[in-house]
């Protein structure tokens, strides 16, 4: 198991597969900054993520916020539309706790839903001094 966090690239969506399963799909992107050759670099690594346990969580992920997330990485190779071979990075997500709202937004309570939750459980309001606001999208 690991641990990302990152924001929402867009709203969460819930998608029907396999009859009446139902799967939530969302991406975060998630920014590093480093030096190198005393210029300041940054690079944003984007990661499709899956929820299967609770699809009520949807209405709580939206764009630019911000989430932790628990679970496994994958990828998923696949051939693009000029047959060049491409790969993206998967997250099977199995814990998300909601840690804020963009600056656009507001923050918003933190919440954290795991396996074995039927319903979002709070954990009180969160804040965050030194962290960049700027989306990469």
């Amino acid at each position: 198991m690991m641990e990302i966090t990152g924001r929402l690239t867009a709203d969460a969506v819930v998608r029907t597969v396999s009859g009446e399963k139902k799967v939530v799909g969302f991406s975060i992107a998630i920014n590093d900054t480093f030096r190198s050759n005393g210029e300041q670099k940054k690079i944003t690594a984007f990661i499709d993520c899956s929820y299967w346990l609770n699809t009520g969580i949807a209405e709580y992920l939206k764009k630019g916020g911000w989430v932790q997330l628990y679970g496994r990485i994958g990828v998923k190779a696949y051939m693009s539309g000029n047959n060049e071979a491409k790969a993206s990075l998967t997250f099977h997500t199995s814990e998300i706790k909601l840690l804020g709202g963009s600056a656009r937004n507001g923050e918003m309570p933190g919440i954290v839903v795991k396996e074995a939750d039927a319903i979002p459980v709070a954990q009180g309001n969160s804040t965050f001094e030194g962290i960049n606001d700027d989306l990469p999208f």
